[in-house]
Formats: C-alpha cells, structure tokens, sequence
C-alpha cells in the first residue's frame, strides 16, 4: 500500500443517516497495548460512538474494540473513552460549531494511515424525520432509473 492511503476498518452509515455532515476533521487516536492489534484485525464497531469535548480536550465514547485474543491480562475495557489527538485551534472550532443548537460531533471512519489509527470525525445538524424520509425517496429513485438505464443498455 503507498504512503498516505489508509486501509477502512470501520464505517459509520448511521451517522450520514441520522445527520447531515457539514465538515470532516482526521483526528489521531490514543490507544493502550493490544488496542492497535484487535483494530488492525478489524475488530472495532463506531456505529454508537460520539464525541464529547472536556477539559479542551476530545474524547471518544462508546467506540468498541474487541479484547485481542492473545492479550491475556494485558487487555483492554472494550468501551472506554479514548483522546482524540486534536490541535487546539480544532477543538476550539470544534466547541464553536456545537454551541449551535442541533449540531454534534459524530465519527465516521476508522482507517489506519501510514500504520496509525485515524478516526474521520464530521460536525453534523441532526436530521428531523421527514429528511431522513426525502433522502430514502431520494436515494430509491436514484436505484430506479439505475435500474432502468441497465434495462434499457441490455437491449
């Protein structure tokens, strides 16, 4: 793999589904013994986690990663809050947006790049429930004249 590409281990399709993403930051993440191990054997679920901001400082919460398998008692909580390696003009731009009535800080992926753990973070306005149905009318129209496209080229 070149320099700079990093491997996905994790997506979070629920959070474009629940938000409307309007800016993404790449954070670093601090991690204890065997965590890099099990997120580099794809075990780490983001589909619940989200950022809190204390003390000027970014955390991570209710991110999973599996205990490793050869980790005996060297292993890990598996829900801890973890730091997120942020500068401080990005957690002060952080703490700006979410002043904002509706808007949070929500991860998106987890990828590794040139060998650390790198988490895309996304300040999102939380979507009301007849966007989320616009986007699925949306989405299933796209499929349909997808389909019809595919249809139509067979022929």
């Amino acid at each position: 793999m070149a320099k700079g590409q990093g491997k996905v281990l994790a997506i979070n399709k629920k959070a474009n589904h629940d938000f409307a993403i309007e800016e993404t930051i790449e954070a670093g993440i601090v991690l204890q013994g065997t965590e890099i191990k099990s997120i580099r054997n794809g075990k780490v679920q983001i589909r619940d986690a989200f950022v809190l901001i204390r003390n000027n400082e970014a955390w991570i919460s209710n991110m999973h990663i599996s205990p490793y398998e050869q980790g005996n008692q060297f292993n890990h909580d598996p829900l801890r809050s973890r730091k997120l390696l942020l500068h401080k003009k990005q957690i002060k731009s952080l703490i700006g947006q979410t002043k904002q009535e509706g808007f949070a800080i929500v991860p998106l992926k987890m990828y590794l790049k040139d060998g650390f753990a790198k988490v895309l973070i996304g300040i999102g306005k939380g979507k009301k429930l007849y966007d989320k149905r616009e986007d699925l009318k949306k989405k299933e129209a796209k499929r349909e004249v997808e389909r019809a496209f595919k249809a139509k080229q067979q022929y």
